[in-house]
């Protein structure tokens, strides 16, 4: 599964699923853009490994919430790398809080760094992938947008959300555009952690057919698998490498 001569831009990209997607399309021959907000070292010293393997890479910093940022960010890339053909929409955040002490804020945070930033960044490369006649758009989901869970309504929602943005869009821009989603089941990231997890949802969590948490690289494979030709045919779906979580 080759990305010779492709440009990926990936948010959220400095830790975690997107730092080992970065990693799976650097070696695969891509480009590679990460995108960070917060993790500056992270993000630099990853690019370091990727130009030590042999590929290019860039970093660049940028609120994907906040269409001024997001604007920034694309000016910025015009300018130094070479045109997106592919997007990874990674970048999220996650939150365990019973449902009547969700605050507004709270509510309005998730949607827009979840859901929100989605369409900012489609509407922000999808201009220059129609102009080249070809493009890809891959955004991160989650098993729980399909299954709903208690303590977790806003990031459900939002994952839904993006689900039904994936689709949408996949229609929209068919046939030169493919739009997909990947929904993984729990991945051993700092996401999924005691310190951000009740010990109620981690059990939850490994209560599933395969009975463990899958590794970030098991999802950027799929990431390399929706981004190659070898899944051309490929646009509307929703993946899913959960370990047996949801089972359409």
């Amino acid at each position: 599964m080759r990305l010779d001569g492709r440009t990926v831009l990936i948010t959220g990209a400095a830790t975690g699923i997107g730092r080992a997607t970065a990693l799976a399309m650097a070696r695969a021959g891509a480009c590679v853009v990460i995108n960070h907000l917060a993790h500056s070292e992270q993000a630099q010293t990853l690019a370091e490994e990727i130009h030590q393997a042999g590929a290019n890479a860039w970093c660049v910093q940028a609120d994907v919430s906040q269409a001024s940022s997001v604007d920034q960010m694309m000016v910025q890339l015009a300018n130094t790398c070479p045109p997106v053909d592919t997007l990874v929409h990674n970048a999220g955040i996650i939150q365990e809080k019973p449902f009547l002490e969700n605050t507004e804020a709270d509510w309005d945070r998730m949607l827009s760094i979840d859901l929100k930033s989605g369409y900012l960044m489609a509407r922000a490369v999808l201009p220059g992938m129609l102009s080249q006649g070809q493009g890809n758009l891959i955004f991160m989901a989650s098993d729980l947008g399909i299954l709903g869970r208690a303590r977790f309504a806003p990031y459900c929602a939002a994952k839904a959300g993006v689900i039904g943005l994936a689709k949408s869009l996949a229609l929209e821009f068919a046939p030169h555009i493919r739009v997909n989603a990947i929904a993984p089941g729990p991945v051993a990231t700092a996401m999924l952690s005691p310190d951000s997890m009740s010990a109620q949802t981690l059990a939850l969590e490994l209560d599933i057919p395969q009975r463990r948490f899958a590794d970030p690289s098991e999802i950027a494979a799929t990431a390399l698998f929706l981004a190659s030709d070898h899944s051309r045919f490929y646009t509307g779906q929703v993946l899913g490498p959960n370990g047996g979580s949801v089972m359409p």
